[in-house]
């Protein structure tokens, strides 16, 4: 992965965040992290991050409602939860509040870093599709303006 491509990992237990962080970094991703919801909320204000790793039970917030608050501060940006706290009521809430991915703790290294990897692949096909759409509606205005033949 690209060294632009940036991580935030929240979550308030240290060795989580932590493990996560170096993990990631060895594998080529610049990498925050972020102990509560506010502290995430703040960083994602100051920084662009193709994607959050979400702990469901933060602090100061449900990682549900961070869901929601980040899909204002940052769109575009792929959301996972991870959870030691695993229901389908939790399940089902973080996805109709915008999460991408549901990990549950203890979770095997490999799997998360393939969940990472598709939400970065889909966010990427969905750029490159968006850059393609409006180079054909450019090249169509144009064509319509005699601008181009």
């Amino acid at each position: 992965m690209s060294e632009r491509t940036r991580i935030l990992v929240i979550d308030d237990d240290e060795t989580v965040r932590e493990s996560l962080a170096t993990v990631l970094q060895e594998q080529g991703f610049a990498v925050d992290t972020a102990e509560n919801g506010k502290e995430a909320i703040e960083k994602s204000k100051a920084n662009v991050y193709n994607l959050a790793l979400i702990d469901i039970r933060l602090p100061d917030m449900e990682g549900t409602r961070l869901l929601t608050e980040l899909r204002e501060t940052t769109p575009k940006m792929a959301k996972i939860i991870i959870t030691g706290y695993p229901s389908l009521e939790n399940a089902v809430q973080s996805v109709n509040d915008g999460a991408d991915g549901y990990v549950i703790k203890p979770f095997d290294i490999d799997n998360l870093l393939e969940a990472i990897k598709e939400q970065l692949k889909k966010q990427e096909e969905a750029r490159t599709y968006s850059e393609e759409k409006v180079k054909e509606f450019v090249e169509t205005r144009a064509r319509e303006k005699g601008l181009i033949s």
